[in-house]
């Protein structure tokens, strides 16, 4: 019997949107990194604070959309833009403009990634692994898909980027990557505004702004209690199915 299946090529149309994203990026890292800096922003203040007070509406509208750029490109300065949002509309709104913004942003490059190489990459491994370790990683991933996403948006030394991309090449649920993605970036996004909030005073002393502040014991605790809840229903599986066997 011959076989007549022959192996997909990588479609240029569903490659765009992800060769444009690495285009963007790479020009934004270049032209951006004076733009969407703290020098920027500290030299700029006093027209930001009376472009906000004279069009709050349009300022909150503009200042997601750009946040939804900055993220759905990879582009530098988006910790600059969380501090931005602190300064210009407080702890609150600030913060949820911030989660709006950088949670559409990763939504759309999960998007991108998802069919443009994702769903080639996601299919060769099974292809190639023949039911192996890949296959019972995965399906590991898949039984606690909620816990481990939600642990990839909290620890904070996994860049943003990779919690982007990497559950795109693992076949997770888009549901599940918007919610976990909403919900788990809010603590880090709240510390940062707050360190925003406070940025006039930080200005007027001539100082830099503490952007390790998250790793603060007072900070890091209940950040770490909150990757322990994620990772309880991950624990208690793995100890209720060694204890199985046994039964």
């Amino acid at each position: 019997m011959t076989d007549t299946t022959k192996p997909r090529g990588i479609s240029l149309r569903k490659l765009a949107p992800l060769l444009m994203i690495v285009l963007v990026a790479v020009a934004g890292a270049y032209f951006l990194r004076d733009v969407l800096s703290f020098e920027a922003l500290r030299d700029n203040r006093e027209m930001l604070i009376s472009w906000r007070d004279s069009n709050y509406p349009l300022a909150a509208v503009v200042f997601i959309g750009v946040y939804i750029v900055v993220v759905a490109f990879s582009l530098p300065g988006a910790a600059i833009m969380t501090l931005t949002g602190g300064f210009l509309f407080g702890i609150f709104p600030g913060a949820l403009f911030c989660v709006l913004g950088a949670s559409i942003g990763a939504v759309l490059i999960f998007t991108a990634a998802k069919t443009g190489l994702g769903d080639m990459l996601h299919a060769k491994m099974h292809s190639q692994d023949g039911g192996g370790i890949l296959e019972r990683m995965e399906k590991g991933l898949h039984e606690n898909e909620v816990s481990y996403l939600m642990l990839m948006r909290l620890v904070p030394a996994i860049p943003f980027f990779i919690a982007n991309l990497a559950p795109a090449f693992l076949g997770v649920k888009w549901r599940n990557f918007a919610l976990t993605t909403f919900f788990g970036i809010m603590p880090g996004s709240i510390v940062y505004t707050s360190v925003g909030a406070g940025l006039g005073d930080v200005f007027a002393a001539g100082e830099t702004p503490d952007l390790g502040i998250i790793f603060q014991p007072n900070i890091l605790g209940p950040i770490i209690g909150l990757c322990v809840l994620a990772a309880l229903p991950i624990l208690i599986k793995a100890f209720t199915s060694k204890k199985e066997p046994s039964q």
